[in-house]
């Protein structure tokens, strides 16, 4: 029993088949399938499993667990459970993805971010900073890394890892030792690391930058900087000049800055200058905004790489709140708080699950749309999308309707649309 719709609100112009979805033979499967080909070899069984998965996080509304995925799946809940605990290659099989999908043009963005766990035994459970709340709360912690499309001005998810110190590490090191771990699969995307103000630390730019890899990140507003001595030497003993006086970031010597940019909304310098908390020479861009009431603003951002392009590091920063979004879709649509598990095999491969399946749905219903044509990306309409489907053809397979016959068409088309945003 086939279906085939053409979903122009969600896809453009993409033909979608809707052939039973809920037994994984979905329009995810294409994507799925090529990246699986080129990453590791499965058993069938194993790959049945994995395209079913995906599906399921794309599909099934409310939380997304164990005994959800029973009730939906064509396993039953002790199959999911067995099958999660079960390493999967998911920073391979996403770079696959983007690479494959993307722009070209990228930057790899790492953020932690907390999730909500109860309990006293689950590994990793301490209190973690929780930044929509504004506190530390009790939980458990993912380091994500994604990788920035510059181009598409959007992020793929790559790999989540949880937080689990278990010596005297600092967490500086152990967010290095994540990156460090990965280094070729990331530094064979790009080779920017861009994070946000709590990484601009000396520790963790050493250990980035020992890596082969640059830091793009944000200075504290009132950071210690200095002026490089340009001058010609004075001829006098000792060591010869380096620094030419500390940087007042309310009071810059334009001189020196050089003007990069300059619009009613904003003013952007950039110089290479030395950062005292850093101990190295930084590649500086300095942004004065000014909003409608004429208030005034500075902003400090940075990069390693001292003749990194002033608007690159600009970019690349600004575009680095786009994993926030990844994790705002997958905490609200895709079940990355949903495990109930306390293995943390299987709390990875829940996060890991629940993340990617947001790359298949960016890749197929946005990504896969000409730049110029595309709308905003509404994962709630793709989630109410794929629900709809599924309970369509659980209808049509326990009525036995003939979905093709034309009169059953429009009435098929409005069913799929039905409680979308867009419709």
């Amino acid at each position: 029993m086939h279906i085939f719709l053409i979903v122009s609100i969600l896809t453009g112009s993409t033909v979608i088949s809707l052939d039973m979805i809920i037994y994984g033979r979905s329009f995810y499967n294409h994507q799925i399938g090529k990246a699986l080909r080129n990453v590791v070899k499965l058993s069938k069984w194993r790959k049945d499993f994995i395209l079913e998965v995906f599906t399921l996080f794309l599909c099934i509304k409310g939380r997304i667990n164990f005994s959800q995925l029973g009730r939906y799946g064509k396993y039953g809940e002790q199959r999911y459970r067995q099958q999660f605990e079960k390493e999967f290659p998911f920073l391979e099989f996403n770079k696959e993805l983007v690479l494959s999908n993307g722009s070209g043009h990228y930057a790899i963005a790492f953020d932690p971010s907390y999730i909500r766990k109860s309990g006293k035994h689950t590994p990793g459970l301490g209190k973690y900073w929780s930044g929509c709340d504004g506190q530390a709360k009790w939980g458990i912690e993912i380091g994500g890394l994604a990788a920035i499309d510059i181009e598409n001005h959007t992020a793929l998810h790559l790999e989540a890892v949880q937080t689990l110190i278990e010596d005297d590490r600092s967490l500086t090191d152990w967010y290095a030792d994540i990156i460090a771990s990965r280094i070729e699969a990331l530094r064979s995307i790009s080779k920017y690391l861009v994070a946000d103000a709590w990484f601009s630390k000396r520790p963790f730019a050493d250990q980035i930058i020992a890596l082969g890899m640059h830091l793009v990140s944000r200075l504290r507003d009132d950071a210690d900087l200095k002026y490089l001595y340009k001058g010609k030497p004075t001829g006098k003993r000792g060591r010869p000049k380096k620094y030419a006086g500390k940087i007042d970031p309310g009071n810059i010597d334009e001189e020196y800055f050089e003007l990069v940019s300059e619009t009613d909304g904003s003013t952007i310098h950039a110089a290479v200058v030395y950062s005292q908390s850093l101990k190295r020479n930084i590649q500086l861009v300095h942004v004065k905004y000014t909003d409608g009431k004429g208030r005034e603003t500075i902003k400090l951002y940075f990069s390693t790489e001292i003749d990194m392009n002033a608007l690159d590091i600009l970019d690349y920063y600004q575009a680095r709140f786009q994993i926030e979004f990844l994790y705002r879709d997958a905490k609200q649509y895709t079940g990355l708080m949903d495990c109930q598990a306390r293995s943390k095999n299987k709390l990875n491969f829940q996060f890991n699950a629940s993340l990617t399946s947001i790359n298949l749905a960016k890749i197929e219903h946005w990504l896969s749309i000409p730049r110029d044509e595309r709308k905003a990306f509404s994962m709630v309409d793709i989630k109410t999308m794929n629900h709809n489907a599924l309970l369509i053809q659980r209808f049509f397979d326990v009525f036995a309707v003939n979905p093709n016959k034309m009169k059953n068409q429009k009435n098929v088309k409005e069913l799929i649309y039905y409680g979308t945003i867009a419709a």
